[in-house]
């Protein structure tokens, strides 16, 4: 039987270097980045001890009468130590459920860590939430990754963007100003799709901060003008772009498929999965961006889904 213990603040290192040491868990359930919008989530997570040791977390908030891993993160789940066995985990899904049934919660909804993101397989809580739960798939998003390995050929319209990009003279630089793409990026995404991005630029500037070897920004730029940029979210197993976007000048001069070949073929060819993220626009991950998905494929990426489900306690 687990002990399952609500996190606070003064199990935030313990949280932490398990995190860290975890088969499926990446710096986004750190809590230095999950805090940052500490303010608009009640926090819920659960920490769950066997033998007095730390065996699994879930970052959790609660809405209503609904425990939610996490809607404020691209992906969530339970976070798991390697040590944890498959009947270990169906006895946690159980404790859990009777835990919160007994706080007076009624719904659970489960967001996965998607499986490029493991180190060691970590599906144990799908068999869980399937047999104990009897968990609902409610939201399916889809994602394009691609397998560096594979080396799939890119599209001509691909390769094309870099050599023209190249010929007008177009660099590629890593960059820790991030005050001139964010603007570039707001007003993209304000023109085009009315919308502004998850992170203004001060949080983004401070994650930054906090985790400067893992969120990382590339910027094209010519004749000291920026055209266009990439901002990596680097995990052990995936190098995933958080953002991307680019002038009208720079799209013209395919700036994107030179920041791509750059990071892809050079600065992280040896990293097994690039997560060019999701196509989708609406909220149960209907909507399907075809054009994006069309041009993303293009650089050799192919299909992923990013699930949630949920039950009733």
């Amino acid at each position: 039987m687990f002990q399952i213990v609500r996190y606070s603040a003064e199990k935030s290192d313990e949280w932490n270097a398990f995190v860290a040491a975890s088969k499926n868990g990446t710096f986004l359930f750190d809590r230095r980045y999950m805090d940052y919008h500490a303010d608009r989530f009640a926090d819920h997570s659960l920490m769950f001890y066997a033998d007095g040791r730390l065996l699994a977390v879930l970052p959790a908030h609660v809405k209503g009468d609904t425990l939610c891993s996490h809607m404020g993160l691209t992906y969530g789940g339970l976070v798991m130590s390697p040590r944890l066995t498959a009947v270990q985990t169906v006895d946690l899904f159980r404790d859990m459920n009777d835990s919160l049934r007994a706080e007076g919660l009624r719904h659970v909804h489960y967001k996965c860590v998607p499986w490029v993101y493991h180190r060691l397989p970590a599906e144990e809580d799908l068999y869980a939430l399937y047999h104990e739960c009897r968990a609902r798939l409610v939201a399916r998003d889809f994602a394009t990754c691609i397998f560096v390995k594979a080396n799939v050929r890119w599209e001509r319209v691909r390769r094309r963007g870099i050599v023209r990009a190249a010929e007008a003279g177009v660099t590629v630089e890593r960059s820790d100003s991030y005050a001139d793409f964010w603007q570039l990026l707001t007003d993209n995404l304000g023109s085009k799709y009315g919308v502004k991005p998850v992170h203004s630029l001060q949080e983004i500037e401070l994650l930054h901060s906090r985790f400067p070897q893992n969120i990382v920004l590339y910027q094209a730029v010519r004749q000291g003008q920026v055209l266009g940029g990439i901002v990596l979210y680097i995990t052990p197993q995936v190098v995933h772009a958080q953002y991307s976007s680019a002038t009208p000048e720079g799209k013209k001069l395919g700036v994107i498929d030179r920041l791509y070949d750059q990071i892809i073929h050079c600065d992280y060819a040896d990293y097994p999965y690039f997560d060019f993220g999701r196509s989708t626009e609406n909220a149960d991950g209907s909507g399907l961006n075809e054009t994006l998905v069309f041009q993303k494929e293009g650089f050799g990426g192919r299909g992923i889904c990013f699930d949630r489900y949920e039950w009733t306690l």
